[in-house]
């Protein structure tokens, strides 16, 4: 590979990972929200509060793990796209 096509493969990947980056922060934001919107909404119709609080903490680990598996997914995308480009 020349230093021209290193270079552009370089910037590529910088390129790629501010993608990623933006696009993690994005889902984080949003299952931060969507958590809200949910706790809004089961606040009056769950009256009791240990109950509502077991129902917020499982949204909570679902929100969680949403992201966990988007992230890991992510990763897996900069890692292939890596692999290709340094092919290249």
């Amino acid at each position: 590979m020349t230093e021209t096509s290193q270079k552009t493969v370089a910037e590529r990947l910088a390129g790629l990972s501010d993608d990623v980056l933006e696009s993690l922060e994005t889902g984080r934001t949003t299952a931060i929200e969507a958590v809200r919107k949910f706790v809004d909404e089961v606040t009056p119709v769950v009256a009791e509060p240990g109950r509502r609080k077991k129902v917020v903490d499982a949204a909570l680990d679902l929100a969680e793990e949403l992201v966990k598996v988007r992230i890991e997914f992510l990763r897996s995308v900069v890692r292939s796209a890596g692999q290709t480009l340094s092919k290249e």
